[in-house]
Formats: C-alpha cells, structure tokens, sequence
C-alpha cells in the first residue's frame, strides 16, 4: 500500500482516536488547536450533528493547512429516541444516561472529516447497539470506577460495560469506539 504523500494531522485530543488511527499502521501528528464552537442549529436531525461537528471543527482548526498536509477531524453521538446524547455533565446526567440506555437498542454516528488544500471529504457511519439490563449498583460501580464522563452515552464498549452488558452490535465496533476506522483507511487509501 503507498504511503500518504501528506502530513497527517489529527485535530482530536481523543486518547481512543489516537490509539485507534496508530492501528492502521500510519504516521501522524495531533494538533488540538481549534477555535469552533459545538453548538447544534435548531431543528438538526440527530444523525447529521456528527458531521456538522467534524467539518466545524476541520474549518475551525487554529491555523491555515499547508500544501503538503492533511487534517482528519472527527466527532460521535449517542442517538436515542430521536435525541442526542452528548458527554455527560457530571455524575447524575451519566446515571440518567445509563438508566436510559439500559435494556435497550441506541445508535452511535460518527463522523470524520479529512481535508487538504485541494479538497474536503467527509463521511458517516451507525452502529446500532444492544445494551442488557443495567442494574442502579453496576451504573454507580462502572461510574466510579471507569469515570466515563468523556464519552458519549456515558460509556466506552472498550470498558467493563462493553464485555459485561453489549451483547450484541450492528455495524463496526470501532465506530462505537469513537473511529470509524474501516471508512477513514478507505479515505486514506483515496487521499494518497
């Protein structure tokens, strides 16, 4: 496989992106610096506020792209009943969360966005996921123990919660992870 001629740049602090852009065995930067503001604009579809976020934070990255760069910029929603569910602002929003996802089937969107000089692309991707039961003493344990107040839905697959309640998913498991990495290494194989 050639290599990408570019310089890639991941525009995302995410410690999961990071570990799972490295996995496709390709060199990169990160480089956080942004000036967008997350806000939704009234009346949005739950499923295309990723891909509003991801090409707001590509266009609001801190400086001009040079020639020979490339910036992949990403971001990931939990949908539930039509609405979405962002990070949770402290304990009692990630229990409501939980409690809410519990026994039941919710969407994860992500989307990523790459761009260059040239060009701009972006892409989407669902996974829908089956969570089991969750019982008010795991939430509070999971809580305590994982802290998963960086996470949309208040939960990683890669966690506990993941091996002991997620049975069973429709769609890649990376893009619950926050990366649809099968999508972005098409794209990287595109942008070479």
């Amino acid at each position: 496989m050639k290599r990408c001629s570019k310089k890639i740049i991941l525009g995302s602090g995410s410690p999961r992106r990071r570990e799972l852009l490295a996995g496709l065995d390709v060199e990169f930067t990160v480089d956080t610096g942004n000036t967008f503001e997350e806000s939704v604009p009234e009346g949005c579809a739950p499923e295309d506020v990723p891909l509003l976020m991801s090409q707001g934070k590509s266009h609001g990255f801190h400086r001009p792209l040079r020639d020979d760069e490339l910036l992949i910029t990403a971001d990931t929603v939990v949908v539930l009943d039509g609405r979405v569910m962002g990070k949770p602002h402290g304990h009692e929003a990630a229990v409501a969360m939980l409690e809410s996802l519990s026994g039941r089937m919710h969407k994860v969107v992500s989307a990523v966005t790459f761009r260059t000089t040239e060009r701009e692309y972006s892409v989407t991707d669902t996974t829908e996921v089956f969570v089991g039961k969750l019982g008010k003493e795991e939430i509070e344990w999971y809580l305590e123990k994982y802290r998963p107040y960086d996470k949309a839905g208040a939960y990683g697959i890669q966690e506990w919660i993941g091996y002991a309640h997620i049975g069973h998913i429709n769609g890649s498991y990376y893009n619950v992870m926050g990366f649809p990495v099968h999508k972005v290494w098409e794209l990287l194989k595109d942008f070479a």
